[in-house]
Formats: structure tokens, C-alpha cells, sequence
């Protein structure tokens, strides 16, 4: 993996940023979806899901918010250019 790689940049460098980056994955069941257009999970069930797996709450509702909008901007442009092909 090289230096400046998005993967390595990004990783979590601690305990608690890998349990939330654990805890990401597992929320694609708890989607809140618009017609066309995702906007969002389903917080209280990812702060459930959270406090069920241990992670501290105060972590994961200063980090979930932050994720998600990134989550939702990159799953919006993927649907978004799959309708225009």
C-alpha cells in the first residue's frame, strides 16, 4: 500500500475509531431512503446497535453524523450515475 493511499490516510488510528469503523459496516440494514435518493441511517437503531457492541455513545454520536453525510453524498453520486448510463 503506498504512502499517500486514501486507505491508508484514512484508517482509524484508534481502538474507538475502529469500532465505529466496525460499526459502519454493519448499518447497511438501517438506511433511511427517500424515493431515489438515500438520506441517511436510521440513528436511533445505529445508537442501539452501538451501545449493544459496547461503543462508548458519547464516540459514536460525535462520529456517526460525520461519516454519515459522507456515506450519503458518495451513495447518492453512485445511484446518480448509474441512472445517467
Amino acid at each position: 500500500m503506498c504512502p499517500d493511499c486514501p486507505a491508508r490516510l484514512n484508517r482509524p488510528q484508534t481502538v474507538e475509531g475502529w469500532q465505529i469503523w466496525d460499526l459502519t459496516k454493519r448499518l447497511g440494514g438501517q438506511l433511511r431512503i427517500a424515493p431515489g435518493a438515500v438520506i441517511g441511517w436510521d440513528m436511533g437503531a445505529a445508537l442501539a446497535l452501538a451501545g449493544g457492541l459496547g461503543i462508548a455513545p458519547l464516540i459514536a454520536a460525535e462520529l456517526l453524523p460525520e461519516i454519515e453525510a459522507v456515506m450519503v453524498r458518495k451513495l447518492n453520486e453512485q445511484m446518480e450515475g448509474r441512472r445517467n448510463d
